[in-house]
């Protein structure tokens, strides 16, 4: 008996290396890549969108090569709560706990702006999709982004608003205690008011994250006498802001960001945004080739249309990928091959993204065209003109 127990127990003991080391051989096999993203909180529809546009990528590829070595991909989500405290806590977790190659969010840039940090800090690669704020990727070698800037996209409203809504007045209503809005708000007064000069911009109100009652915002506005509304809020506040001014008896145009694209807006919003304009990524009205055929198979899949962030999650998981084919080969030190997706993403030159084509400057920020679209009278988004960088 103790013969048997002593050569049961070291087949056992056997059999147990046997299956570590094939772990270990299989984790040597995989690239981890991280997916900072909201799937509850303030705004789900965000990371929901994140996350399809991920499943359905790794689904039609579901492996890598990387200098003649196939590799299986594994996405790791984790929901950072729409908190930019969270989402500091998911990225140090991806990074320290889960040994992510890279990461892709976070999304919206109060989130992504610590979450950034953290990620050049820990010197790993990470890619907003959506985060359109400066200090997203300023200073930060490690940090980019896979979407137009507002100091780009400030003057392209200011511009529309002046050129095809013929406004010379105009009021601002945005969260001054998130950075996304607050940050696009003055880049948009600052915009107006070099075309018409200081003072144009009439009505410059504010309000906080949470708040439902914009009357006192929208009388001040009334009596300004502003010719256009212009609001870079999100999807989830865009109705309530659109009812209020509808019933202080506002009729002129409202302009939104690229924040309106994300989520259920017409589902929240249906007749009363319908006929209005805002700057975004893409238009999937009337989409050709590639964007056609993701939109498609998106569509398929999930019952409905990509929004921006989808696209954009695309985009961005694509833009990491190849980064990570273009290093040649990876050596198995996490912290090396780390620093060689870096420096492969900032090599990156007219990538063909179904959102544009696109080559990283040296702050990490592609070069690429803005697109307004239209609410047209079937609650879509449709193509109204592009504006490009000059």
């Amino acid at each position: 008996m103790r013969k048997i127990s002593v050569g049961l127990v070291l087949s056992v003991v056997a059999l147990m290396v046997f299956t570590f080391a094939a772990a270990d051989a299989g984790a040597a096999d995989t690239i981890k890549i991280g997916f900072n993203i909201p799937l509850t909180g303030d705004n789900p529809d965000v990371g929901a969108s994140s996350k399809n546009a991920a499943e359905m990528y790794l689904k039609k590829n579901p492996t890598v090569e990387v200098g003649g070595k196939s590799y299986a991909l594994k996405f790791v989500f984790d929901d950072n709560e729409y908190k930019a405290e969270s989402a500091v806590k998911v990225s140090t977790k991806l990074i320290t706990e889960e040994g992510v190659l890279g990461i892709v969010g976070p999304q919206s840039s109060s989130q992504a702006v610590p979450a950034g940090e953290v990620a050049n800090n820990f010197a790993t690669p990470m890619i907003s999709p959506w985060s359109t704020n400066p200090n997203t990727t300023l200073d930060r070698p490690f940090v980019f982004r896979g979407c137009f800037l507002d100091p780009f996209q400030g003057p392209v409203a200011a511009n529309f608003a002046t050129d095809e809504l013929g406004a010379k007045k105009a009021a601002v209503l945005y969260d001054i205690a998130a950075d996304y809005p607050k940050g696009l708000a003055e880049f948009f007064k600052a915009a107006f008011e070099e075309i018409h000069g200081p003072g144009s911009v009439v009505a410059f109100e504010s309000f906080t994250t949470g708040d439902k009652d914009f009357s006192a915002q929208m009388t001040n506005i009334m009596m300004a006498g502003a010719d256009v509304l212009f609001t870079p809020q999100y999807y989830s506040e865009v109705p309530l802001i659109v009812r209020a001014a509808k019933e202080m008896g506002w009729t002129k145009p409202i302009l939104g960001s690229d924040s309106w694209g994300s989520g259920d807006l017409m589902g929240l919003c249906g007749d009363e945004c319908k006929g209005y304009y805002f700057s975004t990524h893409y238009a999937a009205a009337g989409a050709k080739g590639e964007t056609k055929a993701f939109i498609d198979e998106y569509t398929a899949k999930y019952g409905k249309t990509p929004d921006d962030v989808a696209a954009l999650t695309w985009d961005s998981l694509g833009l990491m990928i190849q980064a990570i084919k273009d290093t040649g080969g990876l050596s198995g030190d996490v912290k090396k091959d780390r620093a060689k997706v870096k420096d492969a993403l900032a090599g990156i030159k007219n990538y063909p993204g179904i959102t544009g084509g696109m080559t990283f400057t040296a702050d990490g920020d592609p070069k690429k065209c803005a697109v307004v679209v239209q609410i047209n009278d079937e609650g879509k988004f449709a193509f109204f003109k592009s504006v490009c960088p000059k």
